[in-house]
């Protein structure tokens, strides 16, 4: 990313840091900082600080006070990581509804278990006709609904308005009617922005309107489930399974009854992981840093009173 920003301003002076240890020395004269996280402590060393490009998606690590009322122009990855994590997605849907985890188990036990994966506590069984309910219906949510349309599953979308692309979406729902869509949901995909508003959005109610038989994915954020009474519904088989690939304490705490359910996919916040990842990120950053240098509006900003 540093050796194409300099290839295209020579004259610009680009400083990439492998390691935090020399960041402090280098802030106060930063008119431009790219990367994930600025505490606040860092972030008050910036004094000619004017943008701020997050290579994550979601900036709530971002969303102190004193940043959010400095004035400081913050963008972020929105679509970077729309693809792979929509692949992501089907991915742990399609290994969960035919239990791909059950027979790896087997397999590495060496046993033909035809008749005990049919006769599992989830029997396998087609997405196809089925409805999944995306909640967040941003880059990725789109990106999810347009890969699952070709499997045949009819698309239900949750977002802030309760508007959506009638495209992609058959129908959508405003956030405070996501209880009344939940009941009729066999898979739930959670693909919203992290935001105190957002917080434990799934908790004991909502996944007690769960289908028996529903799927539940998260490559969102892990505050968005309430993680206790997901743990139970679980174990007490109310839903059928979950795919998560976030989780409330990262990295996932060795003790934590969610690495032993076997209705448990787990992958370590690798959705957004592909070998194109920095070529995306490179694409985007130039872009943007073409429309600063031009007076142009940037893509990606974000809404501070939002936080997204």
């Amino acid at each position: 990313m540093a050796d194409s920003v300099r290839a295209r301003w020579p004259e610009m002076r680009v400083v990439h840091l492998p390691h935090h240890d020399q960041l402090a020395a280098e802030l106060p004269d930063a008119d431009i900082f790219v990367g994930y996280m600025l505490r606040p402590e860092q972030f008050r060393l910036a004094k000619r600080l004017q943008w701020l490009h997050s290579v994550a998606a979601g900036v709530a690590q971002l969303m102190y006070p004193e940043l959010r009322d400095s004035g400081v122009i913050v963008t972020n990855a929105s679509g970077v990581h729309a693809i792979p994590m929509a692949e992501h997605v089907v991915g742990m849907l399609v290994a969960l509804a035919r239990d791909f985890p059950g027979s790896m188990r087997h397999q590495l036990q060496r046993r033909w278990a035809q008749q005990e994966i049919w006769d599992g506590p989830a029997r396998p069984h087609e997405l196809y006709d089925k409805t999944a309910l995306v909640v967040g219906f941003g880059a990725v949510g789109r990106a999810v609904a347009e890969r699952l349309r070709a499997f045949g599953v009819h698309i239900w979308a949750v977002t802030r308005s309760g508007k959506a692309d009638e495209a992609l979406a058959e129908r959508a729902f405003s956030a405070a009617q996501l209880d009344s869509a939940l009941e009729h949901a066999d898979m739930l995909i959670l693909a919203a922005p992290e935001t105190p508003e957002t917080r434990h959005l799934i908790g004991a109610r909502q996944l007690a309107l769960l289908k028996r038989t529903a799927i539940l994915i998260n490559v969102a954020r892990g505050s968005l489930i309430d993680e206790p009474a997901l743990v139970a519904a679980l174990e007490r088989r109310e839903i059928a399974g979950a795919g998560l690939d976030v989780a409330s304490e990262e990295p996932l705490p060795r003790e934590s009854p969610l690495w032993s359910l076997e209705n448990v996919l787990i992958t370590p916040h690798t959705s957004g992981v592909t070998d194109r990842l920095w070529e995306r990120e490179t694409e985007l950053l130039i872009d943007n840093l073409e429309r600063w240098f031009s007076g142009k509006p940037l893509r990606n900003q974000v809404d501070l009173r939002r936080g997204y």
